[in-house]
């Protein structure tokens, strides 16, 4: 970014100067920084000052401040270099601050959008904002200018993005007129495919996954996707949608999506169908609302589904919308060393007119931080999700929430990459714990499976989880190069079916004591796409109707 904005520069004051002569300091301030005529000579003349005066070893810090001349003096581009430096106590090396206080007053005269050949004008106009021709000062010009790049590199069309501020051409009244140049390259592919053999040994299954992605095919930076998913284990997923960014006066990007999906339920003789469409309300950095409607078929092959799940089997309208609240400051997602995220969600669900389903609430939570060690790179990342299910109106099956909508527990998904409530916890197979808390007791940690009959294929109204895991990088220079790096880690997590609306009669303490729990460790390797994790687990605690699975699993997790 290039400030070819005109200023003048009235005088330099050095401030802090005890027992220093003041001449010794002028003669490290030199003659380049009272000779700036713009201000990224200013900027750059303030920084080798600053650097000279360092050298001096005589101070333990220097600050260089650009501030605006006092009211009275001629030219409103004027402005004033403040020099102060802190004397240092003994001979010890200090610090170097520069800090540039660019209140110089401008006007922004336009801005020029160029290099768009494709791409439709408004879009980049939408992602540059109103903030840019707004700014006043030099310090909000630049943040501004920054703020829209980012925003607009963000777009995903274009390969790079660059603003220039450059002084307005003669006859603009004002010395301190600017104007704003947006320049872009667009990118020159549009289209990006995907396709891969994913085989997972944890539950002796295997899928093909694809996906086609079209990006600003019709000039609005939109993007345009298709995906599939074809497992071994007779699970097929396929979804198609766009996203367009906000453009002109639609306030929020607009997101659309058609999934279909047909599985069978694992262990059981259930199967499912669901046809569905999901349109995005609202979204931005940390909200999302959407609304999603499907048409769901459940069948029972075998005829042996107990009564609560006999009461859904058929056809059923499913209404529900959904509002989600994401922040996320960690380093990384495929391997966060620093920060913190969290998630909270709310759904309402059984909108659709005489459905059979109840009415209810769906609220999920999930925390997660994480905390470097300083030693082989090493960090602990810790997290806790939970969600329940509160009944609004009981529906005609007698249950408290449809049978897609509960909780399940159980997987070899990664405990890292997803945020977005309970789901994961390593040892147990897809859908592998039971909600069953009467008359079990906990297996002997050594036992790996069980031998149990096939338990219910019903999730949770409640559900909790939480994690720990420790990364660290192998002591071997090719494998850090990349990025392959170990992990320890343990799991547990718990759910339970709400056999009453009232909460207060839920059993508490017997859910707390029925908790699963996995600990295992493994060799994680980041891809650009997904992280692929070979680890093995052991099984701490389940019980005779859970389906767990100890040893070496693979997993493939995507961000």
């Amino acid at each position: 970014m290039s400030l070819q904005v005109r200023i003048r520069v009235h005088d330099v004051e050095i401030r802090g100067c005890s027992r220093t002569r003041r001449a010794a300091v002028e003669a490290a301030v030199g003659s380049d920084l009272p000779r700036a005529a713009t201000v990224r000579d200013l900027v750059r003349a303030a920084a080798a000052a600053a650097d000279r005066i360092r050298r001096l070893g005589a101070f333990d810090t220097v600050s260089i401040t650009l501030d605006a001349a006092p009211p009275g003096i001629p030219g409103n581009a004027a402005v004033i270099v403040l020099v102060d430096v802190a004397e240092a106590r003994g001979r010890a090396a200090g610090e170097l601050g520069i800090f540039a206080n660019k209140g110089v007053r401008i006007r922004v005269h336009g801005v020029e959008i160029r290099g768009c050949s494709r791409t439709r004008r408004a879009a980049v106009e939408a992602a540059v904002g109103s903030d840019l021709p707004r700014a006043a000062t030099v310090r909000d010009l630049v943040r501004a200018a920054a703020a829209a790049a980012d925003r607009i590199r963000r777009l995903g069309a274009f390969d790079t993005v660059s603003i220039t501020l450059d002084a307005a051409p003669p006859g603009i009244p004002g010395n301190a007129a600017v104007i704003v140049l947006v320049d872009v390259a667009e990118a020159r592919g549009r289209a990006a495919g995907e396709l891969g053999i994913f085989a997972n040994k944890g539950t002796r299954s295997c899928s093909v996954q694809g996906s086609v992605k079209l990006k600003n095919l019709f000039g609005y930076c939109e993007t345009w996707d298709a995906s599939g998913d074809l497992g071994l284990d007779q699970t097929l997923e396929l979804s198609t949608g766009v996203a367009i960014p906000r453009i002109g006066a639609i306030p929020t990007p607009l997101v659309a999506r058609i999934s279909f999906l047909s599985e069978d339920w694992l262990k059981s003789s259930l199967k499912e169908h669901v046809m569905g469409v999901s349109v995005g309300l609202l979204s931005t950095m940390n909200h999302n609302l959407a609304y999603n409607l499907s048409w769901r078929t459940i069948t029972d092959r075998a005829l042996m589904s107990s009564n609560s799940i006999r009461g859904q089997l058929g056809h059923s309208l499913l209404s529900s919308i959904k509002y989600a609240y994401k922040v996320d400051q960690r380093d990384s997602r495929i391997r966060p060393t620093r920060g913190y995220a969290y998630l909270f969600s709310s759904q309402v669900g059984g909108l659709a007119p005489e459905s059979k389903d109840a009415r209810y609430i769906r609220q999920e939570i999930d925390l997660r931080v994480a905390l470097p060690l300083g030693v082989l790179n090493g960090a602990v990342n810790a997290g806790v999700a939970g969600g329940i299910i509160h009944p609004l109106a009981r529906g005609s099956t007698g249950s408290i929430s449809p049978l897609s909508e509960q909780f399940y527990l159980g997987g070899n998904r990664s405990l890292m990459c997803r945020l977005g409530g309970p789901s994961s916890l390593l040892g147990f197979k897809k859908r592998g714990l039971g909600t069953d808390l009467r008359s079990s007791t906990p297996e002997n940690s050594e036992n790996v499976a069980s031998t149990s009959p096939e338990p219910s294929a019903q999730g949770g109204d409640i559900a909790v989880t939480a994690f720990a895991d420790l990364s660290f990088d192998i002591p071997l220079k090719p494998l850090r190069e990349l990025g392959i790096h170990g992990h320890a880690f343990v799991s547990a997590g718990n759910l339970a079916k709400l056999t009453d609306t009232d909460l207060r009669k839920f059993p508490l303490a017997e859910f707390l004591q029925t908790f699963r729990s996995s600990a295992g460790f493994g060799v994680v390797v980041p891809t650009r796409l997904f992280r692929i994790e070979v680890n093995y687990c052991h099984i701490l605690k389940q019980f005779d109707y859970d389906l767990g699975k100890a040893g070496i699993q693979l997993n493939f997790s995507s961000p």
